[in-house]
């Protein structure tokens, strides 16, 4: 099987590893516009050639989309124009958006949505990593959208990368995406911000951060052309989800300012619920 996998970066890049060790693709062909990309993609080992889309699009029988939300839904159409018998599938943080642009192509059924529930604060070919999505969910939205051997071949090589599947609709998808991961970045950037603000001497940051602080805020190193991408597409749920965060900081802030120590220990313990889910 020759693969396509546009956008060679810590996803992408990450993919076309798995897919070498796993020994499913025969070629992994790069698209990527980035010139020093392209070069480091290559000296890596992550794709064996790289190639202009409509070229690669002709060679492959799949093509993993791993660029920026945005990014994916102008070029989608004008792949899904292109493919025949090929399974073109995306990695994409936000569904609704994708679906909603291909709904009427003719060639609508020859597309898989997917969210592999994955990532690292890193970006670009250098933060591809071997085993990247062992172990980790993967999010297969609106199948019966999609033709059956599209979604059973896609199903197929998230299950030999050692993920396992979750399905649900682009809506629902885009709904929980940002109260489990958008809602986590937009906080880090912010407290990071509120950090560097506030605390004027970098040498005091890096001495006394602890690791609470370091993994509270190293979500805040993201790619900001990305999450920027993310936000705007899942503006309305992001919007929900921040204005409950703000409620319950606004709780917080209350109980220190009315010396209310026992909602603040109870508020606490509500919290630790999460343990039940979430070792």
């Amino acid at each position: 099987m020759t693969v396509t996998v546009v956008g060679i970066g810590l996803i992408g890049g990450s993919f076309a590893l798995a897919l070498k060790d796993k020994g499913l693709a025969s070629k992994v062909i790069g698209v990527e516009s980035d010139k020093e990309h392209q070069r480091k993609a290559l000296t890596l080992g992550l794709v064996d050639e790289v190639k202009e889309l409509n070229e690669a699009i002709e060679e492959s029988d799949l093509i993993f989309l791993a660029v920026p939300v945005d990014a994916v839904e102008k070029l989608l159409p004008s792949i899904l124009d292109k493919v025949t018998n090929q399974v073109v599938m995306d990695a994409g943080s936000t569904k609704e958006g994708i679906v909603e642009i291909i709904k009427n192509h003719r060639n609508r059924k020859r597309f898989v949505a997917t969210h592999p529930m994955w990532g690292t604060e890193y970006s670009g070919p250098e933060a591809a990593v071997h085993g990247a999505f062992e172990g980790k969910a993967t999010v297969i939205c609106s199948k019966e959208d999609s033709d059956k051997d599209a979604v059973e071949l896609v199903e197929k090589i998230y299950k030999q990368l050692g993920m396992h599947l979750v399905y649900m609709n682009a809506k629902d998808h885009d709904v929980h995406v940002a109260y489990v991961s958008h809602i986590s970045h937009i906080t880090s950037f912010a407290l990071a911000n509120t950090v560097l603000e506030k605390e004027r001497e970098e040498d005091a940051i890096f001495e006394l951060a602890s690791g609470g602080f370091e993994s509270t805020v190293r979500l805040a190193k993201s790619n900001p052309i990305t999450w920027a991408s993310i936000f705007m597409q899942n503006r309305e749920n992001v919007l929900d989800v921040l204005n409950e965060h703000i409620s319950q900081l606004r709780k917080f802030k209350a109980c220190l300012e009315k010396e209310n120590y026992d909602y603040l220990e109870e508020l606490m313990i509500n919290a630790n619920k999460i343990k039940r889910i979430i070792k």
